[in-house]
């Protein structure tokens, strides 16, 4: 019965989770969060928690999902930054041509509607964006970038990332997003080579 109960909370969760992302926080009432789980409005309380419980738990789950796919892509960052940087942003271009999931980015979302948040969920909302600068730093520090480019960069592509996703539901093409890309990968390719001519 453990294993069945597991099984279904798992379920829960990421239902309530798409529900979030495809509608944001401000948007998604307890009634929305009972129809996507199949839990009534008790049973989402004492299994899953408060709205803004819930909420947290949903971005964490995102936050976990996809901060494992970007810390794949980035592996190489030491040997290969500009083959890592793209894979990175591959991940997310994957995740926004997925005809199953919601358009977007739960974290862009959750950052845009901080005005709206609790000061501990919107706390949250702010970590969870900052991880993917860390990340990021982390990543072209190893791949030999100065720490002052390294999160100048860490910033920019970052913002790019986000920026995706909005894009992406705002209506912007494949194409679009892939040129957005390129930049940002020429950018990075062009201050990787400015540092090592001042070296």
């Amino acid at each position: 019965m453990a294993g069945k109960k597991q099984f279904d909370m798992d379920t829960a969760l990421d239902a309530a989770m798409i529900q979030f992302w495809r509608a944001g926080y401000a948007d998604t009432s307890v009634d929305d969060l009972s129809r996507a789980t199949g839990l009534n409005r008790s049973s989402i309380y004492s299994s899953l928690g408060d709205k803004d419980t819930l909420f947290l738990r949903c971005l964490d789950r995102y936050a976990a999902r996809y901060g494992d796919k970007y810390d794949a892509a980035l592996s190489c960052a030491a040997s290969e930054p500009l083959a890592a940087v793209r894979a990175f942003f591959d991940v997310t271009l994957e995740r926004i041509a997925d005809p199953e999931l919601p358009d977007g980015c739960l974290i862009a979302q959750s950052a845009m509607a901080i005005p709206v948040l609790s000061p501990a969920v919107a706390a949250h909302a702010r970590q969870a964006l900052g991880f993917q600068r860390l990340r990021l730093r982390a990543a072209l520090k190893a791949g030999r970038m100065t720490d002052q480019d390294a999160e100048t960069f860490a910033v920019y592509a970052a913002a790019v990332n986000q920026s995706l996703a909005v894009m992406s539901r705002a209506g912007a093409s494949p194409v679009q997003l892939l040129a957005i890309v390129d930049v940002t990968v020429d950018a990075l390719s062009q201050a990787l080579r400015a540092q090592r001519g001042r070296c």
